[in-house]
C-alpha cells in the first residue's frame, strides 16, 4: 500500500488529510504546532512525526503539501531529494526558478511532482476538456472564467494568486498551450498594495483569448467557466447547488451570410456527469502516478506555466492598480 505523509493540517490541508485518510494511504501528519498535530493523528488513527522524521523514513513513499506558500519550494525540493513522491499545493512555488527547479529535479530523479490544482480534476471539468478535445464546441474563440465570492479577506497575498491559479490552470488545459499575450487591470479597495479585485487577458497562438475575473468583494459566490466556440458553446458553473446543471450545453450557432452576424439561439443541454468528489479525484490521482509511474495531469511543468502566467498578470497588474480610497469606511 502507497503511504502518504501530510504536511501542514490548516484550514485546506485537513481536507486533504482527511481524503488520504478515507482512501487508506495516510501513514503520518506533519504540522509546526504539536498540539494540532498530535490531535488530526489521533482522529485518523495515525502518528504525528516531524518533518524530518518523514523524510528519514522509508515506509513513506510520498508526501503532500499544504504548508503556507513560501515554504512551498523548500519543502518539497526536500521531499524529492529524499526519494518522496510530492503532492504540493498551489502555487507550486513564488519563483519562477525555484519551480522549474522543481520540475527538473523531479525528472531526474523519476518522481511525481503534482500540483494541487483541484479543478482539473472535477468530473464536470474533465468532461468539458473531453467535449473540446472532441471538436464537439468547434474551434475555441474564447474562454472566460469569474471566481467570485465576498471574502475571505486575505493580507498574505492578493486576489490574483488567491483565486485565478485554478482557472489560469483551466483555461490552459482547454486551450493547449500557454498565452502569447497577458495583460492585467486591478484595483485595491481595501489596503493599499492588496488587489481585491483583478481581471486577466489573454491571447493564444490559435487566436483565441481568454479572460479571468476574480474578486473577493462580489455580494454572492460564482465560479463560473465558459467555452465558446465556433460550433457550440458550454458553461461549467461550480456554484450551482444541483450536480446535473453543472455542466450546460448551448447549440448556438451565428449566420454571418447576412450584411451582419446573426444569433440562432438554442435552449440549454444538460450534459450528463457522473458525480464525484473533485478532492478524492484529485488524491486517487497522485496515488495512481506513484503507483503507475505515470506523470500526474498537473506535474511540474503545467504548475510552471500556471505560474509564469500569474508573474507575467502580476507584473502587468503593477502599473494598472488602483484604490478606492475610503471604501472601507464606507462599508464598515
Amino acid at each position: 500500500m502507497t503511504s502518504i505523509a501530510h504536511v501542514g493540517h490548516g484550514y485546506w490541508g485537513r481536507n486533504l488529510a482527511r481524503n488520504f485518510s478515507e482512501l487508506g494511504n495516510l501513514a503520518a501528519i506533519v504540522d509546526p504546532d504539536a498540539a494540532v498535530a498530535e490531535a488530526a493523528a489521533n482522529t485518523y488513527g495515525v502518528k504525528a512525526a516531524s518533518f524530518e522524521a518523514i523524510l528519514a523514513d522509508p515506509a513513506i513513499d510520498g508526501v503532500s503539501i499544504a504548508s503556507p506558500a513560501g515554504l512551498h519550494f523548500a519543502q518539497a525540493k526536500a521531499a524529492l531529494e529524499a526519494g518522496k513522491h510530492v503532492f504540493v499545493e498551489k502555487p507550486l512555488a513564488l519563483d519562477i526558478n525555484q519551480a522549474q527547479a522543481l520540475a527538473e529535479i523531479a525528472e531526474s530523479r523519476g518522481m511525481a511532482l503534482m500540483v494541487g490544482h483541484l479543478l482539473q480534476y472535477h468530473p464536470v471539468f474533465l468532461r468539458l476538456r473531453e467535449m473540446v478535445a472532441a471538436g464537439e464546441l468547434g474551434r475555441v474563440l474564447h474562454v472566460y472564467s469569474n471566481r467570485l465570492s465576498l471574502g475571505k479577506f486575505r493580507s498574505e497575498e492578493n486576489v490574483l494568486w488567491s483565486f485565478a491559479p485554478h482557472d489560469i490552470s483551466m483555461i490552459l488545459g482547454l486551450m493547449g498551450t500557454e498565452p502569447t499575450e497577458i495583460s492585467a487591470q486591478g484595483n485595491a479597495c481595501f489596503s493599499s498594495d492588496i488587489a481585491d479585485v483583478v481581471t486577466v487577458q489573454m491571447r493564444f497562438p490559435n487566436g483565441g483569448s481568454g479572460h479571468v475575473h476574480v474578486s473577493w468583494m462580489h455580494p454572492f459566490k460564482e465560479h463560473r467557466l465558459v467555452v465558446i466556440g465556433s460550433k457550440a458553446m458550454a458553461v461549467f458553473e461550480d456554484s450551482r447547488p444541483e450536480w446535473q446543471d453543472k455542466l450546460l450545453l448551448y447549440r448556438h450557432r451565428v449566420d454571418t451570410t447576412g450584411p451582419a452576424p446573426v444569433p440562432d439561439k438554442a435552449e440549454a443541454e444538460r450534459v450528463p456527469v457522473e458525480k464525484a468528489e473533485p478532492l478524492k479525484e484529485e488524491c486517487r490521482h497522485f496515488l495512481h502516478c506513484i503507483e503507475t509511474g505515470t506523470s500526474p495531469r498537473t506535474d511540474g511543468r503545467e504548475g510552471l506555466a500556471v505560474l509564469r502566467v500569474l508573474n507575467a498578470a502580476q507584473d502587468a497588474l503593477a502599473g494598472n492598480l488602483g484604490a478606492a480610497q475610503g471604501l472601507q469606511g464606507s462599508m464598515a
